[in-house]
């Protein structure tokens, strides 16, 4: 027997079905809720708004839980690679031995960027922000590729993804090199995903270069935890713009530019101004945790706690002894570093923050290793696109294959009733 909700406005009753997802996640569907009472819900930032159903992630944040296709995300950073999380994903299963080398393969056929880009990335003045420049370059992609994906085309829609996962990376890096002045670099055909961003990233024309194992071990598991996050603010950007069979390309820069604001991809490089701000003022970590708890003092701890996870967030186990290996190995002396793990461990200890579960999050730890690895901190924002491309794929793909509606949010109206237009020289 199904199960229905019954919602009575004005004495009148309507019924709606219930749903039960694999994890036992209960949904009302109340599509049919305008044309049957009149009425639309309200419920501001969709926070109890279920806007698809997903076969992609599965998230628990009361339990600490992140599943990607059913795999849990301790598993797949302890055993897989980014590239092998990519496919996954964004095909639905883990690719075989051969499935994963030809992965690979053919996206270094595609990491090659026409030249005529570097244009579009010279117009950009050297104070411009990376992830405008990101954003306006990812878009820029659709003028050098104007074909359409067809998502019904398997054949066409795996190219897609692969010259998505190649430029992307370089275009991402593309940026720090513009800020810097340095010139840019070309994918190396001969490395592996994340050695080429390291690559990318730093290697001069003057010496060589070769990545650090421990500290590229580290980024592909950071990248493995940024992949997916269900339906956050720059996820639903990607499948809201493209319910409006808007292309690949152009759904993954709305989901750059939302994932640019402070409150979502912002919020690491918000933890390093604060620990800036900490070390200018004295830089007394045990002062600034007193001000966190005081209600009337305006200082915010950032990198502490999160939104969905009421409890430790899963990634940021994962990602806190990765953090430890990079500070190890790069023995970093660095003041801003040590008011972090300052910090860490009062919050870790204190009583005020245990009994609220304002743990450290993934926010706070990959602001560390990125600040250890000399990265600007307006490009931490960009490395999270980089290891949330993927997921926006997935996301893309799977709304377009499902043939999601355009979405089209309602509204209540509390603006002037019906009133006369008065001539200008009369008002």
């Amino acid at each position: 027997m199904s199960k229905t909700a019954t919602l009575e406005i004005e004495g009148k009753k309507y019924e709606f079905p219930i749903s039960v997802g694999t994890e036992n996640e209960m949904s009302i569907d109340i599509s049919k809720l305008r044309d049957l009472s009149g009425a639309i819900t309200m419920d501001q930032g969709y926070k109890n708004t279920g806007a698809c159903k997903s076969e992609i992630t599965f998230l628990d944040g009361e339990e600490g839980i992140l599943h990607y296709r059913g795999y849990s995300i301790e598993e797949l950073a302890a055993k897989g690679n980014f590239l092998e999380v990519s496919y996954l994903l964004i095909f639905g299963e883990l690719p075989t031995a051969s499935q994963l080398q030809s992965f690979e393969t053919d996206i270094r056929k595609y990491t090659l960027v026409n030249e005529e880009m570097k244009n579009i990335i010279d117009g950009f003045p050297k104070t411009a922000h990376p992830m405008g420049v990101l954003a306006s370059l990812t878009s820029a992609l659709t003028a050098f590729n104007p074909k359409a994906v067809d998502p019904n085309n398997k054949e066409e829609l795996y190219t897609a993804v692969c010259k998505t996962m190649g430029k992307f990376l370089v275009i991402a890096t593309w940026t720090y090199r513009k800020t810097m002045g340095y010139p840019l670099n070309y994918y190396d055909n001969t490395l592996g995903y994340v050695e080429n961003f390291m690559n990318l990233m730093f290697k001069l024309p003057t010496e060589p270069y070769k990545a650090n194992p421990v500290i590229t071990q580290a980024l592909d598991k950071l990248f493995i935890l940024h992949a997916d996050h269900e339906q956050n603010c720059s996820t639903s950007t990607v499948r809201m713009v493209g319910s409006s069979h808007a292309g690949l390309f152009a759904s993954i820069s709305a989901g750059v530019s939302a994932l640019w604001g402070p409150l979502h991809g912002g919020a690491n490089q918000a933890v390093l101004e604060m620990l800036e701000e900490i070390n200018a003022n004295g830089g007394d970590a045990a002062k600034y945790m007193d001000k966190a708890k005081d209600k009337n003092d305006p200082f915010r701890l950032m990198g502490f706690g999160h939104r969905v996870y009421k409890n430790f967030d899963p990634r940021a186990k994962i990602i806190k002894v990765a953090a430890d290996e990079v500070l190890g190995t790069l023995g970093v002396n660095d003041p801003i570093l040590d008011i972090a793990k300052k910090l860490e461990a009062l919050a870790l200890s204190d009583e005020y923050f245990v009994s609220r579960k304002l743990y450290p999050n993934v926010d706070f730890y990959s602001g560390i290793i990125y600040r250890a690895l000399g990265i600007p901190t307006d490009m931490f924002t960009v490395m999270f696109a980089i290891g949330r491309l993927p997921g926006w794929i997935a996301q893309w793909k799977e709304m377009r294959e499902n043939k999601e509606p355009i979405g089209r949010p309602r509204q209540i109206y509390t603006g002037s009733p019906l009133r006369s237009f008065v001539e200008v020289d009369k008002r």
